[in-house]
């Protein structure tokens, strides 16, 4: 006899409990029932799949809102587009130290501690053994164009492909850009090998699922997902200096991952897997994945022309925060903000000064300073541009023609955290410095600062920084320091002067 799930809960028979107790109960297990997919929600109509990239979606309940997307339909479509790709690098010549093994010889280190002349060993070869590394890409044209990684492919002397069918070629590496961390390499076969899809990262959204292909720790065509963290990061440190827009995730990346493609759920490639973060050499939480738009556009200059162009304007620019917003009265903190103009610089003849804010380039919005470099970088040198700025207090329009980046790159300036007759609510006490101090610091400044103490020294002015402004307005002597700090409420922004570098410090006054 048939068994309803009524007749027991632990053991008894429901006709010990009351009847309410009894409605109670079942209708926590026709709850149960349904969210397990037992029931109604079985008789569903089955999923509308777009595409054979298009990921399954569950039937629209309340309790499938929740459930988790199934990558199999985008692996099994894609996968076999991602490349292993396994780096021989040129072998180096040994240094021979008198004839012995090496440094890292234990021997070595035994006669050396005792001060036993060590025994003459013959080299066993003029150079090391080479090394070799693994990677990951994916294949953008049928007839062989691969991306991937410059740190992958930069110092390899050969470059072997393997795919997910298990033929090997020896790859061409087209073109190399380290500012961006992407290479283009080329394996010579037939016009039929897969590709991937190239999607829009300018859509993605922190929370969205996405998934990445690799070969971590030299396992190929290995598949893992997360979610986008967060976009428009600009990673301290890094040799792009703030060219790359990178994507984070939480997507488990390590060692072997990088050039491998990061899909969103529409099977489209929309970033590079690039750098981790990590304290261990594994995996934290943080993986980094370059924009794919900004990979094709370094893959369309390094196949045409072997290297890549980038445009500049010439200026030093810091981020916005609440305080600098107040002090220049902006709304709210965005843009970035200029703290100085290289002399000649494109910048400089466009009229910008120390103290403008840029709020937008062509109509597209800068809301971090991070953005700015990114998207100047890839304005064609030579071409009109129109900034959106904040000056005095309200918004402008400044039209500049972008030249070439040349090693003069832009900088982000980061703030790091004797006495003059009288000292200013600032906790500033100044000078004004002598003539060869002033060639000596190659600075227009007139005034240095000797002693700093209450809101200068919270936020992080040092004796020895030159000062050069108040809220935009240059500053030539102690008294028009002192005339520019009346009345100004609650912020101040500082221009300072320090080494060579030009930052604004915001001021908080008590």
């Amino acid at each position: 006899m048939a068994v309803s799930p009524l007749t027991d809960l632990f053991g008894a028979p429901m006709s010990l409990f009351s009847p309410a107790l009894r409605a109670v109960y079942a209708g926590l297990v026709a709850l149960t029932l349904t969210a397990c997919g037992v029931g109604a929600a079985q008789t569903a109509n089955p999923p509308v799949v777009k595409g054979a990239a298009a990921i399954p979606t569950a039937p629209v309940t309340p309790q499938a809102r929740f459930a988790l997307p199934d990558f199999a339909p985008l692996v099994e479509r894609y996968g076999p587009a991602v490349v292993n790709i396994q780096v021989t690098e040129r072998a180096q010549p040994v240094e021979n130290n008198n004839g012995a093994q090496g440094e890292e010889d234990p021997f070595q280190d035994f006669f050396r501690r005792f001060g036993i002349p060590a025994p003459q060993f013959a080299p066993r070869g003029g150079n090391q053994a080479p090394a070799h590394g693994e990677g990951s890409g994916f294949i953008v044209t049928p007839d062989g164009y691969i991306l991937t990684n410059a740190h992958v492919v930069a110092d390899a002397d050969t470059v072997t492909v393997r795919l997910t069918d298990r033929r090997e070629f020896t790859a061409k590496v087209i073109g190399i850009d380290q500012r961006s961390d992407v290479a283009v390499i080329k394996i010579n076969t037939n016009n039929s090998l897969p590709i991937v899809r190239i999607g829009n990262p300018n859509t993605l959204k922190p929370g969205e699922w996405v998934l990445a292909i690799g070969s971590p720790f030299g396992f190929e065509n290995s598949a893992t997902a997360g979610i986008v963290s967060a976009i428009d990061r600009s990673l301290p440190g890094e040799d792009g200096n703030g060219y790359v827009p990178f994507i984070q995730t939480d997507v488990p990346v390590n060692p072997g991952n990088s050039g491998g493609p990061l899909f969103n759920m529409q099977g489209e490639v929309v970033g590079i897997n690039s750098q981790i973060f990590s304290r261990t050499g594994g995996y934290m939480g943080l993986s980094f994945a370059i924009p794919i738009d900004v990979a094709m556009d370094v893959r369309e200059q390094l196949v045409k022309t072997g290297h890549v162009t980038r445009g500049r304007i010439g200026v030093t620019i810091q981020d916005v925060n609440a305080q600098l917003a107040e002090s220049f009265g902006l709304d709210r903190p965005h843009g970035a903000l200029v703290s100085s103009v290289q002399l000649g610089s494109p910048g400089e003849k466009a009229g910008l000064k120390p103290g403008d804010v840029v709020l937008g380039v062509n109509g597209r919005a800068i809301d971090r300073s991070s953005e700015l470099p990114s998207v100047i970088a890839r304005i064609k040198p030579g071409t009109d541009t129109e900034l959106d700025i904040w000056r005095a207090g309200k918004e402008q329009k400044v039209d500049v023609k972008v030249a070439l980046l040349d090693e003069q790159q832009v900088k982000t300036a980061f703030h790091n955290g004797r006495r003059s007759d009288e000292a200013s609510q600032l906790g500033l006490a100044v000078r004004p410095l002598a003539p060869q101090e002033k060639q000596q610091a190659e600075t227009d400044g007139n005034l240095v600062v000797e002693h700093v103490s209450g809101p200068a020294a919270a936020a992080g002015v040092q004796p020895g920084d030159i000062i050069l402004g108040v809220n935009g307005k240059r500053v030539k002597s102690v008294e028009e320091l002192q005339s520019a700090t009346k009345g100004v409420g609650k912020n101040v922004a500082l221009l300072i002067q320090r080494e060579s570098a030009q930052i604004f410090v915001p001021l908080r006054l008590s």
